[in-house]
């Protein structure tokens, strides 16, 4: 069967919130937002097909695919189909970004040889709101000392939704950000650039997106701004956190007047994805103490 897939576009946003809030999805990629801003480097592609949501990207003779977005009945029929997707392509068959779930069942087929392997670096990092809007307890106590030391240093700075007045003083932030990060120790990461493009495209048309953002102004300029959503019934995701890295505590400050403001009274968790494997991202997410990591896989069809 011939799945017929196009480039994701802004069109397809109902027709993947659908989907994507059918079930309780953990992945923090499992969301618009995230697929669209990310859509370009990944060659991302979607279809729907009796019933079922198809997620992939091509690379060379890899296929990659999601799960399938879909009820359980239907997951063999839907990697039956893709199966026989790639192989009339020419194509290895490659599954990414799996939840456990996913993986487990896809190791346990016996009509498919599936290898399956973890990667710690794609592991999403979850906390509990409450946590993170208080830094209460021993554990979180340097990182309250870092939020009052910001306050003793900056007494003037004020927490502020994101709205449209607030866009485009995000923006600057975000290219004082870029220029940063480019002069130093990721020139040549291409993902930098394509999450800046990604990041602007979202702020362009801020509230076709959904989302729920939070900003710091300090004398009259932003100095840090975070946008998520909500992913599941309890948990809420941060797809993006920006903020100048010279100014003490203002990551601290950021993270905790954005969920005490907006999500603290309303879901238990909030994610705040990945670390890609980045040594001071990994030791910057350890350090609030999250109460589960969610694991993701691939899988390889061996013939």
């Amino acid at each position: 069967m011939n799945i017929e897939l196009h480039a994701l576009t802004k069109a397809d946003k109902p027709l993947l919130d659908r989907y994507l809030h059918s079930r309780y999805y953990e992945n923090a990629h499992f969301s618009f937002t995230n697929f669209f801003m990310w859509r370009e480097p990944f060659h991302l592609q979607v279809g729907e097909q009796d019933g079922v949501l198809y997620l992939g990207c091509a690379d060379g003779q890899k296929a990659w695919f999601l799960q399938t977005f879909t009820s359980e009945e239907k997951w063999p029929e839907a990697v039956a189909n893709i199966v026989a997707h790639c192989r009339a392509a020419g194509r290895e068959v490659h599954f990414m970004g799996l939840e456990k779930d996913f993986a487990d069942w896809l190791a346990a087929r016996e009509d498919y040889h599936f290898t399956i392997a973890g990667n710690r670096d794609e592991s999403d990092y979850v906390y509990l709101a409450e946590k993170l809007a208080t830094l209460s307890g021993r554990k979180l106590h340097a990182k309250k000392n870092h939020l009052n030391a910001f306050h003793k240093l900056y007494p003037q700075a004020e927490y502020l939704p994101i709205t449209e007045e607030l866009i485009p003083a995000c923006k600057q932030e975000l290219d004082s950000w870029y220029r940063l990060r480019t002069a130093t120790t990721e020139q040549d990461n291409p993902f930098i650039a394509a999450e800046r493009r990604g990041i602007l495209e979202v702020l362009d048309d801020y509230a076709f997106f959904g989302l729920e953002g939070g900003a710091i102004r300090v004398d009259g300029r932003i100095i840090a701004f975070t946008f998520g959503e909500q992913l599941n019934t309890d948990t809420a995701v941060v797809h993006v956190e920006k903020a100048d890295p010279n100014m003490r505590g203002v990551f601290t400050a950021i993270n905790q007047a954005y969920v005490a403001n907006v999500w603290q009274d309303r879901v238990t968790y909030i994610n705040r994805e990945e670390d890609m494997g980045l040594e001071g991202l990994r030791h910057a997410k350890e350090s609030y103490k999250p109460v589960k990591m969610i694991e993701k896989f691939t899988a390889q069809l061996v013939d």
